[in-house]
């Protein structure tokens, strides 16, 4: 064997060695950034799942604020519906004048109470949300940004 046979034969199995080894490096960092892509996956499916948890807390709170002022309008609308009705038929055919009297004195009376405890419900209602906010959305949303909240630490 001559001198440029040995060379050509050292370089050829210098090359298949370094291509080797270039081979096994591409497969461990092909299998490295699978392993990472599967981590960024499911972190990014976690923060998409609380961020889901959070919107649906949104979602709950508004559902049951509107529900309490939807049902406590419509209790309100028929309570007064009742009473008007009520209160007009004892006026119109009541015979007795001090009857009527006390009547519309009642119903004064009694309007002014409804009234007065309709609007604390409502009120209630959007106190009670704000709380809930405060609470439970306010704690979420700072738990899914990072932020600590003082009261935790």
């Amino acid at each position: 064997m001559d001198a440029t046979t040995l060379l050509s034969l050292f370089a050829t199995v210098t090359a298949i060695g370094l291509i080797t080894m270039t081979i096994r490096q591409h497969t461990r960092n092909t299998r490295n950034l699978r392993l990472l892509r599967a981590k960024q996956i499911s972190a990014h499916s976690h923060l998409q799942k609380s961020r889901m948890d959070l919107m649906e807390t949104r979602n709950r709170a508004r559902l049951l604020e509107d529900t309490v002022k939807n049902g406590t309008s419509a209790v309100e609308k028929v309570h007064k519906a009742i009473t008007t009705t009520t209160f007009s038929l004892i006026d119109r055919f009541s015979t007795s004048e001090e009857f009527r009297e006390n009547a519309r004195r009642a119903r004064d009376s009694h309007d002014y109470t409804s009234d007065r405890i309709y609007r604390t419900v409502h009120t209630t209602n959007k106190a009670l949300h704000i709380l809930a906010d405060t609470l439970f959305i306010s704690k979420k949303e700072k738990k899914l940004t990072g932020r600590k909240n003082h009261n935790d630490e």
